[in-house]
């Protein structure tokens, strides 16, 4: 991490503001509790908003810090996730073929 003030937020914080507003919103919360069971958590996104707002106006190491470890946990947490597909090297042999017509029923 790059200390001095040629250093940005990963994100401007205008997006960790919108974020923290989606993720507060009653669509997102609906949505997430049908998904997932339990309410969001939106609390790191206005943490992560409070630091870009510091680092903007006071220049903090800390702010700085915080901002660069909840950008790496949110890549590290992504990259947790395999891919439940395995991606072709090639189409199949017969990918040109017509796709097979089912009979309708009489």
């Amino acid at each position: 991490m790059a200390e001095g003030a040629g250093w940005q937020p990963p994100r401007p914080c205008e997006a960790y503001r919108a974020e923290w507003k989606l993720c507060r919103s009653a669509g997102h919360f609906l949505h997430h509790y049908y998904v997932h069971g339990e309410r969001p958590a939106c609390e790191q996104w206005r943490r992560d908003l409070d630091s870009c707002r510091e680092w903007e106006e006071r220049r903090s190491a800390k702010a700085q810090r915080s901002l660069c470890e909840s950008e790496h946990r949110r890549v590290q947490a992504a990259r947790k996730h395999t891919l439940v597909w395995t991606p072709r090297q090639s189409p199949p042999a017969d990918w040109h073929l017509p796709l097979p017509q089912e009979e309708e029923d009489k």
